[in-house]
């Protein structure tokens, strides 16, 4: 398949940035890592004015055919019910969302149910869940295709109606099986560092499901990211990877959120790892594979709040600091029209 070209930021640009922020009305280095993310947005945007005001966070759903292997603490069914939640407003990221004026949309990836018709759904299944790569692989090369064309295609058409800032969210029982065994492969690092507690395993279903997931990982030897998607999906992972590269080569940043929503950016910036340039990435989950996930990337998150719920919830809680960040380089006054009375 295809992917989107993705230009990487003109680093040549950096110093005068620094320069720019240096001469505002406050002591060198005194906002800390707030400097370096309005550098990484200016630098996004190609201009020291970026926008960040339209943000639009997508929960991408799908379900696991790793449940029927015992995965997960709960069943399948709660990703449709959690699915007609978030499009009820009554979800804990709809809440968050509220908070900080940004719009939410589900994508139907690959939901294991007929969803009905809502203005907030975007209807974009590749088929009813994945199978259990237990046993097999989840998808077909051509379904990671779909998956991934559909996901470039979600974030190409939202950029085009001058959405400024594109947040990445989640909901899928099982999914952080899935993500483990993407990291396993793709960081790489050992699966026991990848696997953790998900939704609220005891220690019995911890040790359960790593051996599902040894079972999953003893299958194949896969390494390059379109077959790793491929033999462990799933297909809400698939989309949101799609979603930062389309992203990405619109020159739009991606707060990220999580485990699994790291998951799909690890397997973005490993399919180019010119993606790495627009993902700002929002939390340090409780998740235990998370920390390690973004040392793979060299990435340091926002912020780190012993949350492990999914949703966006932790990217909608880093998009206030996104946002404050172009205020620095749009609103602050310089130091210099202080000194000389030009306020």
């Amino acid at each position: 398949m295809q992917l989107p070209q993705i230009t990487p930021v003109d680093r040549t640009r950096e110093p005068a940035l620094r320069t720019l922020i240096d001469g505002k009305a406050k002591p060198l280095g005194a906002l800390g890592r707030i400097e370096d993310l309005a550098v990484q947005l200016a630098l996004i945007a190609g201009q020291p004015a970026p926008r960040v005001a339209k943000a639009l966070l997508l929960v991408f759903a799908g379900d696991h055919g790793l449940t029927e292997s015992g995965v997960s603490s709960y069943p399948r069914e709660v990703t449709t019910a959690m699915v007609a939640t978030f499009l009820a407003g009554k979800a804990s990221a709809n809440a968050f969302a509220r908070a900080v004026d940004c719009e939410v949309r589900v994508v139907d990836a690959g939901v294991a149910a007929n969803l009905k018709p809502h203005p907030s759904l975007i209807h974009a299944k590749v088929r009813k869940g994945t199978r259990n790569a237990a046993r097999e692989p989840a998808l077909t090369p051509d379904e990671v295709a779909q998956a991934l064309e559909r996901g470039v295609m979600i974030a190409w058409e939202n950029a085009a109606a001058d959405c400024d800032v594109l947040l990445l969210g989640e909901m899928g029982i099982g999914n952080t099986a899935s993500a483990a065994l993407l990291m396993h492969r793709l960081a790489p690092a050992p699966l026991a560092d990848c696997v953790g507690a998900g939704a609220g395993h005891d220690a019995a279903g911890l040790a359960r499901k790593l051996a599902v997931l040894e079972q999953a990982a003893a299958r194949t030897d896969a390494t390059d990211p379109l077959t790793v998607l491929a033999e462990f999906g799933g297909l809400e992972i698939v989309m949101m990877t799609g979603a930062i590269l389309g992203a990405a080569s619109s020159r739009r940043p991606i707060i990220v959120d999580g485990f699994i929503c790291t998951a799909a950016a690890l397997a973005a910036i490993r399919l180019d790892p010119g993606a790495r340039d627009y993902c700002i990435f929002a939390h340090r989950s409780q998740e235990q594979g998370h920390r390690l996930m973004l040392e793979a990337l060299a990435a340091e998150p926002l912020l780190d709040l012993d949350m492990r719920l999914g949703e966006g919830t932790g990217a909608l809680l880093a998009l206030p600091m996104v946002r404050a960040a172009a205020g620095l380089l749009t609103e602050v006054a310089s130091l210099q029209d202080v000194l000389a009375g030009r306020i």
